[in-house]
């Protein structure tokens, strides 16, 4: 069975700024580079979106309602909701993830 998959605005502003700081502080071409890769990573959630942990700060608080996948050090977190996988968050895994989930997942819920 395969499931579609959707950017949510804030996925894309995160690929946006993600791309705009490799390309501004790394060698020419790395930023497309991990573009490249995170898109093969996200699109392949289409065919195996089980396959994804729970994240580790929100199974904590027994939230198990998100999963995530990595390219180190990038973690890309997303919802499925029926046959629909929902990528929310993509971001740099050594940021402080407990207050950037709390923010962007949490807070939305209410």
């Amino acid at each position: 069975m395969s499931f579609e998959v959707f950017l949510t605005a804030d996925a894309i502003r995160d690929i946006e700024e993600l791309y705009q700081y490799i390309a501004r502080h790394d060698v020419p071409g790395k930023a497309q580079n991990v573009l490249t890769k995170i898109e093969e990573k996200f699109k392949s959630l289409s065919e195996t979106p089980e396959r994804g942990v729970y994240p580790k700060e929100l199974l904590a608080l027994g939230i198990r309602e998100y999963r995530e996948v990595f390219f180190k050090p990038y973690r890309l977190i997303y919802r499925i909701i029926g046959h629909r996988v929902y990528v929310l968050l993509i971001v740099d895994g050594r940021r402080d993830m407990q207050s950037l989930l709390e923010r962007r997942l949490l807070e939305n819920q209410q």
